[in-house]
């Protein structure tokens, strides 16, 4: 795993209210763990020094999951007011608190979403140790080919990426532009999204 460095933070969008899957991703479990708990800490593990949660539906829930869990000193929350209106907001949100940050503002962002449980610090590590963790870095973790999550973004990107996420639009259309450095971690996880609960009897 990569040594945690002070200049990157993990920013992982934990806003959405889930309508398809029955309720916010953010809370739902596997093995007993929240999922934004699980992410949380798989950017933790795998080389983050700090994480930035941004939250929306259930925002005190969400909140109060991660004061109970151990671990997460080192992770905290920012609140999007605009969340209903989709994912591009949540990530304007995490991206405007980090740059308020002044002196401490990180230089790598590593963005991830809540609703990829089966990507763990191995996935945040390959991407981090071979990606780069640079200003000028721009790397995107891939499964078998397909460009996933999470995603690093240096600091010299960020404000092309506010400049287009709005709305439902987050960071597509840039990193469609700028080509990403893909890191391939098919062999690590899925990187599959889950929008809805398994049906009851079926294997998880």
């Amino acid at each position: 795993m990569s040594a945690p460095s002070a200049r990157t933070t993990g920013l992982l969008l934990a806003a959405g209210a889930g309508r398809r899957y029955g309720g916010p991703k953010a809370l739902a479990r596997s093995d007993g763990e929240a999922w934004v708990v699980r992410s949380a800490r798989a950017l933790l593990d795998g080389g983050c020094g700090d994480v930035l949660v941004v939250t929306g539906a259930e925002a005190d829930g969400v909140e109060r999951v991660l004061a109970d869990a151990e671990g997460m000193q080192r992770v905290a929350t920012t609140f999007c007011g605009t969340w209903e209106q989709g994912m591009g907001e949540s990530l304007r949100a995490g991206l405007t608190s980090l740059v308020s940050r002044g002196r401490t503002v990180p230089l790598l962002a590593v963005v991830h979403l809540v609703d990829l449980p089966d990507v763990g610090a191995e996935v945040v590590a390959r991407l981090l140790d071979e990606g780069g963790a640079r200003p000028s870095t721009l790397a995107r973790a891939a499964y078998r080919g397909t460009p996933g999550h999470p995603v690093s973004i240096g600091q010299e990107h960020w404000q092309q990426v506010l400049g287009g996420a709005s709305g439902d639009a987050g960071a597509r259309a840039y990193l469609r532009r700028a080509r990403p450095a893909l890191v391939e971690c098919g062999d690590l996880a899925s990187g599959r999204d889950v929008d809805e609960q398994p049906l009851r009897g079926r294997p998880r």
